[in-house]
């Protein structure tokens, strides 16, 4: 069985609900509608800040806002901090819409250039979260 790190739990979400109203960037809209549908998508995610950016914990850190550009914001997709079989094996995720690049075999990339880009693809990202989730829980 697979080691679990604690959950960062209610002061994780304190913590980036702080971030979020310390930041003064015109993308913040997108990056509240994203946190929505992260955690929405499954009850079970958490939240905290890691790497200096909104980042989504389920048995380990998953999910990450990149926020180094400045158009659109682009949502890395990891199996934690640690290298995991599924870096050299890589990840059963079926993405029919076509949302992910994959850099690596353990890690995608989705980029979402506005709040009408997140709605249009908002089914497809909960469907692919909930696949990582799955992912999660078996490793």
């Amino acid at each position: 069985m697979a080691k679990t790190q604690a959950a960062p739990g209610p002061a994780g979400t304190a913590e980036v609900e702080a971030f979020l109203r310390r930041m003064d960037d015109p993308r913040k809209p997108l990056l509240l509608a994203l946190r929505r549908t992260i955690l929405g998508a499954d009850r079970r995610i958490a939240e905290g800040i890691k790497w200096n950016a909104p980042s989504f914990f389920h048995r380990d850190w998953f999910a990450t806002m990149n926020l180094r550009g400045t158009e659109g914001v682009m949502l890395v997709l990891h199996m934690g901090a640690k290298a995991k079989a599924s870096a050299r094996t890589g990840l059963p995720i079926d993405d029919p819409d076509g949302l992910l690049t994959w850099p690596a075999k353990d890690r995608a990339l989705v980029t979402f250039r506005n709040r009408n880009d997140l709605t249009t693809r908002r089914g497809a990202l909960r469907a692919i979260i909930g696949q990582w989730v799955a992912v999660m829980e078996g490793s």
